[in-house]
């Protein structure tokens, strides 16, 4: 007799599931239940149909229920929603909102597939009409319904991560003017405070106003529109408000079942995607993963891994050894011009655990510099004292994909930065470099760990320190470090005795390439000397340069503050 497999939840992790579950086993009974209208979307598409980059709202619906039947055999309830598990009887009660009407499905085997809800905290106004969340093709209706029929002009974006960032973009292109409010003092939390820099800098380039360091105190519906009240006591004054603060796995009904929660708030799974019910298996979003750097429960809300998620959970159970061996949160995000990517540990995770590591910067060009248009990648690489890779972020225009996936695998595979040295990349000039910036972080990571290149950065400086700018004279006359001493790379040698050999010489250039030039001249002449990680274009990072009050942010400032 066929075995009943009921799914709980379609989109990446489910749909995937069941679409595995039917080639592997023709004669399984396979049940997906989806409480909305639409079982296999593109939500990372969302964004970019209110923009209008997509133009086809059918583009983004990969599935359709009637598709799903007809190719994989597979009962699609939609508009179903599984409100209650009954373990013992390995029964599903099922509300059926389009008559209203409760029933119960049994089954063998169950796989839930849930996913993650917006987070929409109790605050005053909140339920406003003009307040929106971007999670499904309802929630992208919704906003695009609003913008055509009532032509805002303004938008306030609470959330400077992923999905705030890409609203904020596709706002603008809708022709909006857009303010970004985020509690932290970076946007891009997930990024380190100097990488999202360069984000914050390319977002006021584009018009975005940035708010850092506040929050959503209550929203005031007002003839006018709305009104943003921040927990500084600044007013902004909006037509709409989308709110993009994060998302929570959504686990009520694992919970009510009994089953176990894990200490990130998710479903506990083992590596077999096992709750503690051997019966019930459970994907996607909602699930607890093993850390991948650290070990140890984590949540990673990504489309990857749950269809990853998806296809191995079926092979488990028609009999294959497969076991889910974590994530590590390899991401990435267009943000108007700029690529923002990330995989594995940032530092501060790694400096909040206590963990011992070194770390890099590099700005190389995507491909040669003497091809048409070589764009400047900026590249963080954190590894440990015997060079193991732990994370790296990179911020740049082209190119940024191909090497945070390298990273990406590169950690997975356990790799040190001396691998990196001996990686045998694809190159032209349209596409690299014979150097690629992989051979590149591996050569400086190398340097560091050996000794050839003593680093330290500007985040680290002791007051002691003597810095030495090495730059050209026009390159130290548009900005240096305040207290350096200027003298030229070229005019190094004939002037050593100008430098101090009781002190430790921290030696800055552009990006570090010259000043690691000048340490080795200056190692190798009785000089205790460390080149400055990164260049002057890291101090900037590190300092928040050219952000106070700058002239674009006061003249935003004044389109949506009330009162000025």
């Amino acid at each position: 007799m066929s075995r009943t497999i009921i799914i709980v939840g379609g989109v990446a992790g489910g749909a995937s599931a069941a679409a595995r579950l039917r080639r592997l086993d023709e004669e399984a009974r396979i049940i997906l239940f989806e409480r909305g209208e639409y079982i296999s979307f593109a939500n990372c598409g969302l964004p970019y149909y209110i923009g209008g980059t997509i133009q086809d709202r059918e583009n983004l619906l990969l599935q359709t229920p009637q598709g799903f039947r007809a190719r994989f055999n597979v009962d699609v309830r939609v508009q179903q929603e599984v409100v209650s598990i009954d373990r013992q009887s390995r029964r599903v009660e099922v509300m059926d909102h389009a008559n209203g009407k409760r029933y119960w499905e049994t089954y063998d085997k169950l796989i839930l597939s849930p996913g993650a809800e917006p987070i929409r905290p109790p605050l005053e106004g909140i339920d406003s009409s003009r307040i929106f969340t971007l999670r499904n093709i309802p929630d992208m209706d919704r906003i695009d319904a609003y913008i055509r029929e009532n032509h805002p002009q303004r938008a306030v974006v609470v959330g400077a991560g992923y999905i705030g960032l890409e609203m904020a973009e596709n706002l603008r292109d809708r022709g909006l003017l857009v303010a970004v409010i985020e509690m932290v003092d970076q946007v891009m939390p997930v990024l380190d405070k100097e990488m999202a820099w360069y984000v914050r800098h390319h977002l006021e380039d584009k018009d975005v106003s940035v708010w850092l360091e506040d929050g959503v105190a209550g929203f005031e519906e007002v003839p006018s529109g709305l009104h943003v009240h921040l927990k500084s006591g600044m007013q902004l004054s909006c037509d709409m408000a989308i709110l993009s603060i994060g998302v929570r796995p959504e686990v009520e009904l694992a919970r009510q079942a009994g089953l176990k929660i894990g200490p990130r708030g998710g479903i506990a799974v083992n590596g077999r995607l096992e709750t503690n019910d051997p019966n019930i298996y459970a994907v996607g979003d909602a699930i607890e993963v093993e850390d991948l750097v650290f070990g140890g429960p984590t949540l990673i809300p990504l489309a990857g891994p749950a269809n990853k998620q998806g296809r191995m959970v079926a092979d488990i159970m028609c009999g294959h050894e497969r076991q889910y061996n974590g994530s590590q949160g390899t991401g990435i995000l267009k943000v108007f011009d700029l690529a923002v990517a990330m995989t594995g540990a940032s530092e501060k995770q790694l400096r909040n655990k206590g963990i011992d590591y070194e770390k890099l910067y590099i700005h190389p060009a995507h491909h040669v510099g003497y091809y048409p248009d070589a764009a400047t990648m900026h590249i963080k690489v954190l590894f440990d004292k015997k060079g193991r890779i732990l994370g790296a972020q990179i911020v740049g225009h082209e190119g940024v994909d191909r090497r945070i996936d390298l990273l990406a695998v590169a950690i997975r595979m356990g790799m040190t930065v001396y691998d990196l040295q001996e990686l045998e990349l694809a190159y032209a000039p349209p596409f690299g470099s014979g150097k690629d910036a992989i051979n590149m972080v591996g050569f400086v990571g190398a340097n560091i760990l050996d000794g050839t290149m003593p680093s330290r950065h500007f985040d680290a400086l002791d007051p002691e320190d003597f810095i030495l700018d090495v730059r050209t004279k026009g390159e130290y006359e548009q900005g240096h470090v305040p207290g350096t001493v200027h003298i030229p790379l070229n005019e190094l040698r004939s002037r050593l005795d100008e430098l101090p050999k009781d002190k430790t010489i921290c030696a800055y250039c552009a990006v570090g390439i010259r000043s690691h030039t000048a340490c080795r001249i200056l190692n190798q002449s009785g000089f205790e000397a460390r080149n400055l990680g990164g260049g002057y274009l890291m101090y900037c990072a590190f300092t928040n340069h050219e952000y106070d009050e700058t002239e674009s942010f006061e003249r935003l400032k004044k389109e949506f503050c009330t009162g000025l």
